[in-house]
């Protein structure tokens, strides 16, 4: 889950293609910055010269200096170490459930799948290419082009409200809310293991070394941003418990990378080992019960459940709720049920 817009991190060392060139066969030696001027559109000789030095220009997979005289057939490589991306977004009728709206934001109730913003191999079928289907000339916060009016974001399999800002005003406004850590978020989670008590996780969180794709607790600054989630318990059901958690802070998977460092992962978060048995018993009967558990709930158990704020027009606070949506409910249903069948010695 991600909260905040912030630029993508400067740590990612993953490098992308933007652009692929083969040189022609008939192609006289030349310098290759002189090469790239002619043939990249829009770029500046000192552009260049910067993507040079820092390594982004290859040739036959190799970095070159702007001295380099390229030879016909050599294949030439553009990359940076963020995905290429369509930064026009493209307006699609998506319907969207809208529980407010009014002429400075709306509320929206994204279901899990959704993709909130186009991105890296997901540049369709977003949140906001609905937005921009239904509302003209939402604004952009600088530095986040493509993703007008949002101020911050959930994952793709996590549901819940999400604010949208309708003008510069109010999105300038509840940024600063964000920033100041003034928003009121809670979040539902149903996690593996018996949680004792309430409690408060903190921590710098950063990208994991070994896998690029998740999240990962470190005790420095140097490696991670610090991030505060509050957590306090709503009902106990046996080898899972439900609770709420409230953020402080709004980072990249926090609350899932958080529970996952306490022992206690969200109920089939695949990526943070929560699509296994965690807890539980060994017999086959509780293994067909958490495959179906899983059916029901075929993502992890979090939901953006509260959200509320100083609303920027009329400085009243205003909070809205979203209770579950069927899949998270039906889940907690089954292990209620099992949970009582289990309490009445019935295995």
């Amino acid at each position: 889950m991600i909260d905040e817009l912030n630029p993508q991190d400067s740590s990612d060392q993953d490098l992308f293609e933007h652009l692929r060139i083969i040189v022609d066969k008939g192609q006289t030696l030349l310098r290759i910055d002189k090469f790239l001027m002619n043939r990249v559109e829009n770029a500046s000789r000192n552009r260049i010269q910067n993507a040079i030095d820092a390594g982004n220009v290859l040739v036959n997979e190799r970095e070159v200096k702007a001295s380099y005289k390229i030879k016909p057939e050599d294949v030439i490589s553009v990359v940076f170490p963020h995905p290429p991306r369509d930064t026009e977004v493209y307006p699609e009728d998506i319907p969207l459930d809208i529980i407010y709206e009014d002429n400075d934001l709306l509320i929206v109730n994204k279901s899990a799948g959704m993709v909130v913003h186009p991105g890296y191999n997901n540049y369709t079928g977003t949140l906001v290419n609905a937005l921009t289907y239904h509302f003209n000339s939402l604004p952009q916060m600088p530095g986040n082009d493509g993703r007008p009016g949002l101020v911050h974001r959930i994952d793709k399999d996590t549901s819940g409200l999400l604010v949208i800002a309708k003008n510069e005003w109010t999105m300038t406004n509840l940024a600063k809310q964000f920033f100041d850590h003034s928003i009121e978020r809670k979040y539902v989670a149903l996690v593996w293991g018996d949680i004792t008590e309430d409690g408060t996780i903190t921590g710098y969180i950063g990208r994991s070394l070994k896998d690029r794709r998740v999240m990962s607790m470190y005790d420095s600054e140097d490696q991670g941003k610090w991030s505060v989630t509050h957590y306090k318990v709503l009902e106990r059901l046996g080898y899972v418990t439900l609770i709420e958690c409230q953020l402080e802070t709004g980072r990249t998977h926090q609350i899932r990378t958080h529970l996952k460092s306490i022992g206690h992962p969200l109920f089939n978060d695949a990526m943070y080992g929560g699509d296994r048995i965690v807890k539980g018993t060994v017999f086959s009967k509780y293994k067909q019960f958490i495959d179906n558990c899983f059916t029901l709930l075929p993502r992890q158990a979090l939901h953006a459940q509260v959200i509320g704020f100083v609303h920027p027009s009329s400085k009243k606070k205003v909070v809205f709720d979203k209770p579950l949506p069927e899949d998270f409910r039906l889940c907690l249903e089954k292990w209620r049920s099992y949970v009582q069948y289990d309490h009445e010695g019935n295995k």
